[in-house]
């Protein structure tokens, strides 16, 4: 089905309020459109009519099937690469004109390739432990080169096969420095922040090669990174699970002081996932500091302010502020809700309609551990004032009313054709989303 053509008018941002359900029915200014499905890509999950949440005029139709596809980057010659950490690949799509695509392996044999972004013809891959460059022309990747290499992964010796979040993601700034994300080893791994190379980190690369150095602390895991068109350094985080109530007074109904305990109504909403521009040497807070968007801090139900974000003690590590003083990070530019897992973060500068032509994709996998579970969606930040404003939804529709999903967005690029990829781990599919015809 598709729907009359119409200008997405954006909507407003406000306050939400902490206890509404994640699975809010229709997010402002969307419509539902049939997901179309060629012939020969209807396997399940798609083998049942799908639906999803589009700006008004927008379509969505399958573009490939890759299982566990995740990150996605486009190729100088107009190819769609996505890596697939799970069978140590990276896949090439060409287009075929008709609405799909081709597909072959460009690389693999490698160890989980994650993060995959272009300077030039220069295809920049980082595996679980390193990275790497390769020279691509002709549809080919060769000549590898080493960019650094020692990351830590489940392999490293004094982890002993324990890694959270292996996973790295990799963008390299317009005067050739490379960043890559290190993630933590778990939930509050304190021992992280002191590791060499310290994990729960950004890690720079100096243009030209040198040794990695942090480039930000206390970034949990900032698998969302990507550089924006004015040159700046951006991260989408995934921030703590099961956070102890962190004020010394009674939550909700309680009587007496609800420190230090886990509940249940407090850890669906906090703490928001951090949304950030990166500086030399910022902080981002984990494992001493949350960022806390209450516009009532500690009170059961409040509203919550998702931009300009400030941070509160964790109880379990930094109960009285011994170790860092929060009230000195700068607040968080943007945020999601608790627990949204925004994955993919990429830049448009133009190609999209008015509304969208500038800004951040952030493909939105959606809560483990939530009840009911925080939605999956494509989100779109848009660009202003020389930063990023607050958060829209651009797809949503992937999570029935009931909590179960048919779908889980993990990445979302902007394509030469003006039309909008979105790779589905879940799925084992790519989505073209299309706007209106001009």
């Amino acid at each position: 089905m598709v729907l009359a053509s119409g200008c997405a008018s954006l909507p407003a941002a406000a306050p939400e309020a902490a206890g509404a359900a994640p699975t809010a029915a229709v997010p402002a200014g969307l419509v539902p459109v049939a997901v179309t499905v060629p012939d020969g890509m209807g396997a399940a999950p798609l083998d049942s009519p799908r639906q999803v949440l589009v700006p008004p005029g927008w379509t969505m139709s399958v573009f490939a099937r890759i299982p566990s596809a995740r990150l996605a980057a486009w190729a100088p010659d107009g190819t769609l690469l996505v890596s697939v950490p799970e069978d140590g690949s990276v896949v090439r799509l060409v287009p075929d004109g008709r609405g799909g695509a081709t597909q072959s392996v460009l690389l693999e044999g490698l160890n989980q390739p994650h993060g995959l972004t272009f300077a030039g013809s220069t295809l920049y891959v980082a595996q679980s432990d390193r990275v790497d460059t390769y020279a691509y022309r002709a549809g080919a990747a060769t000549d590898p080169r080493p960019v650094v290499t020692g990351l830590p992964d489940a392999r490293s010796p004094d982890l002993g096969g324990r890694y959270a979040h292996a996973l790295k993601s990799v963008a390299v700034g317009p005067d050739g420095a490379v960043y890559v994300s290190v993630g933590s080893t778990g939930n509050i791994s304190v021992a992280d922040l002191t590791a060499s190379p310290p994990r729960a980190s950004i890690l720079r690369v100096p243009p030209g090669g040198g040794p990695a150095e942090p480039f930000a602390v206390g970034v949990r895991n900032g698998t969302g990174l990507a550089v924006a068109p004015d040159g700046s350094v951006w991260t989408a985080v995934n921030n703590r699970d099961n956070i102890q109530y962190p004020f010394d007074n009674p939550y909700g109904a309680a009587s007496g002081s609800s420190r230090g305990q886990v509940i249940g109504e407090y850890v669906r909403d906090h703490p928001v996932e951090s949304v950030a521009r990166l500086t030399p040497g910022r902080n981002l807070g984990w494992p001493y500091c949350n960022p806390d968007a209450d516009v009532e801090l500690g009170v059961a139900g409040s509203a919550q302010k998702r931009s300009d974000v400030p941070f509160s003690p964790d109880v379990e590590t930094n109960r009285y502020g011994q170790e860092l003083d929060c009230a000195t990070l700068p607040p968080v530019e943007q945020a999601l809700g608790a627990h949204s897992a925004p994955l993919g973060l990429s830049f448009v500068d133009g190609g999209l309609p008015d509304g969208y032509a500038r800004g951040a994709l952030v493909g939105v996998h959606g809560s483990w551990n939530a009840s009911p579970p925080r939605a999956p969606e494509v989100s779109f930040f848009p660009w202003q004032d020389g930063g990023l404003g607050p958060q829209q939804t651009l797809v949503g529709g992937f999570q029935d009313a009931d909590g179960s999903r048919w779908g889980r967005p993990v990445a979302a690029v902007a394509g030469p054709d003006g039309a909008v990829y979105i790779t589905d781990d879940a799925a084992g599919a790519v989505y073209r989303l299309a706007p209106p015809a001009r």
